[in-house]
């Protein structure tokens, strides 16, 4: 295959073409691959040199690149020769996706701004980025991220004193680097801002005695440890929009307004609906999103609803609807007959009704679906079952029963029928109990001063489930915690690359369409090395739909049988555009 000049002339111009010529079976064919421009746009990019004499060169030039490309290199290999000793001879080349993202969304210029800014001396934005693709792949303490990260085909270059010095930094520039990647992103892919969902989680510690910011709260994991809190904004496309830090004996509700109100300022925002849980819809936060262009959607107990509401609530024979429907429902029905369970299972039933509470309208929606129904039955059959083993294999076991433990449906009898002090103590399943629960099957409530479509606010709101997701990843893929850093600004520090890990791995997903879980996407980019000899590199991972879709996406392949190091190295700066 031959590339070639044409110049096509028409009365005004001249236009450059690089045609691609090939001669197979003694039949000869050429097509266009590339467009140089016209005479004007080919001086500007041939500079002093003679534009003709530049387009020559630059087809010879793409004529001997596709040569080398698809050269066959033959190599030799002995069945005595040892391999050299402690030479490296795999790389990982899965985090190059990782740095495609990373250099978009501008994070090596933010940490350029920082270099500049302190006058540093050593590679702040290898760092960061080395510490973020660790994360993701590795995760592992600070200490070993260094050792890991020498995995990359790219090699870090720094020493650990250098991550030291730099994670007082990033906790210092917080701020800076979360609103500008949030500038940067805008960028990079549009943000849906109107939605924002929010929500906390905690990070426990291996440490028996808290400090001024290690403090004993209300563990998620119910784990006896001191816990810090991660409060955390995310977009309506489940983008990690920002996050900020606070000790864990923190009330969790206070900790939405200072963080809103930040994000209002630094990205200038206003017309918003912030999602959350029950958890954290204290009436001074509904008020607080009840002001100016602000909206909110919040989960509502139904069990903590006032007693007229609550019965108006349960009462499943009056009042449902289905969106787009004038017909009146009997939800009741739907509760035992199979075969109308069967003809609206994918349906959700909704009413609703405005209440004014503590000087605050707001919007009651309740909703009741047969899936979620089933689910909730399916969850409390499996404790029920729990409960009567504990009974018979551990009753010294059962002692007061948590929220959502299955010992909380165990009746504790020690009395005899006469009213005496019974010798034994006795133990069976609480049937009332059951059927309390039983009531609230299938029903979901949320409140909101949106006069939104219902739909639509079932919509947005079914989509919550997403941050909690956010969370579990951190907790578990990434191994956030339990957390080894005893230094507030180090910890902070920490969390913030967890949080960046995130917003990189986030963009990933959806470059893929989100077809593929977590731990396909995540265990596909650890295995995919490439073996080094003699100067070439070879694939040494599974090719599949998943790895496919990388390339396609990202516009670059590492899963050729061989590639060349010039190959790697133009891929690698393609990476960092």
């Amino acid at each position: 295959m031959i590339m070639r000049i044409k110049i096509t002339k028409t009365k005004n111009a001249e236009n450059f073409y690089v045609i691609e010529s090939t001669y197979i079976n003694k039949k000869h064919s050429s097509k266009i691959v590339e467009r140089l421009g016209n005479l004007e746009e080919v001086k500007r990019k041939a500079g002093k040199m003679d534009p003709y004499l530049w387009a020559k060169q630059y087809a010879s030039k793409l004529t001997q690149e596709d040569k080398e490309n698809k050269r066959t290199i033959i190599k030799s290999y002995s069945q005595s020769k040892l391999i050299p000793k402690d030479i490296q001879n795999k790389y990982n080349v899965g985090y190059l996706f990782l740095q495609d993202i990373y250099y978009k969304l501008g994070l090596n210029q933010i940490c350029n701004d920082i270099t500049d800014k302190y006058q540093f001396k050593f590679d702040l934005n290898d760092i960061l980025s080395k510490l973020i693709y660790s994360r993701i792949l590795f995760p592992a303490s600070k200490l070993k991220t260094l050792d890991l990260s020498k995995k990359f085909l790219e090699q870090p270059n720094f020493d650990y004193q250098h991550i030291e010095r730099s994670l007082p930094i990033f906790c210092k520039e917080n701020d800076f680097i979360q609103s500008e990647l949030y500038k940067n992103s805008k960028k990079y892919a549009p943000r849906n801002n109107r939605i924002l969902y929010y929500d906390c989680t905690n990070f426990f510690f291996e440490l028996e005695i808290e400090d001024e910011f290690r403090k004993y709260g209300k563990s998620k994991e119910n784990r006896p440890n001191p816990i810090v809190q991660m409060g955390l904004f995310m977009d309506g496309d489940a983008i990690p929009l920002s996050c900020e830090i606070t000790p864990g004996n923190k009330n969790e509700q206070k900790t939405l307004q200072p963080l809103e109100e930040k994000i209002l300022k630094d990205f200038e925002l206003s017309e918003i609906v912030v999602c959350t849980d029950a958890g954290l819809a204290s009436t001074a936060n509904r008020k607080f999103n009840n002001t100016n262009s602000r909206k909110f959607i919040t989960t509502q107990s139904i069990k903590k609803l006032k007693e007229f509401l609550k019965e108006e609530v349960l009462d499943l024979t009056k009042g449902w609807h289905l969106p787009g429907s004038d017909k009146i429902y009997d939800i009741e029905a739907l509760r035992t007959d199979e075969k109308l369970k069967e003809i609206y299972k994918d349906k959700t039933f909704y009413k609703e009704r405005w209440i004014k509470e503590n000087g605050l309208e707001q919007r009651l929606i309740v909703t009741f679906s047969v899936k979620y129904q089933e689910y909730q039955r399916h969850i409390r059959n499996n404790q029920i079952e729990r409960a009567k083993k504990i009974i018979e294999n551990n009753p010294k076991k059962i002692g007061k029963a948590k929220q959502n433990d299955p010992k909380r449906f165990i009746e504790t009898i020690n009395t005899t029928s006469s009213g005496e002090i019974a010798e034994e103590t006795h133990y069976s399943i609480n049937q009332s109990i059951i059927d309390e629960e039983a009531k609230y099957d299938g029903l979901y409530a949320v409140c909101t001063n949106l006069e939104d479509d219902v739909q639509d606010i079932i919509k947005i709101n079914h989509k919550r489930w997403e941050i909690e997701e956010s969370f579990r990843i951190m907790k578990s893929e990434f191994n956030a915690r339990p957390v080894f850093h005893s230094n507030e600004d180090a910890i902070k520090a920490h969390f913030l690359i967890c949080f960046l890990a995130l917003t990189i791995y986030r963009y990933l997903e959806k470059k893929i369409d989100e077809k593929y879980t977590v731990g396909e996407i995540i265990d596909s980019l650890k295995e995919m090395d490439l073996s080094v000899k003699d100067g070439d590199y070879i694939p040494n991972y599974t090719r599949t739909n998943l790895t496919d879709d990388l390339h396609e996406k990202f516009g670059f392949r590492t899963d050729f049988e061989i590639l060349t190091e010039k190959n790697l190295k133009k891929i690698i700066k393609n990476t960092k555009i």
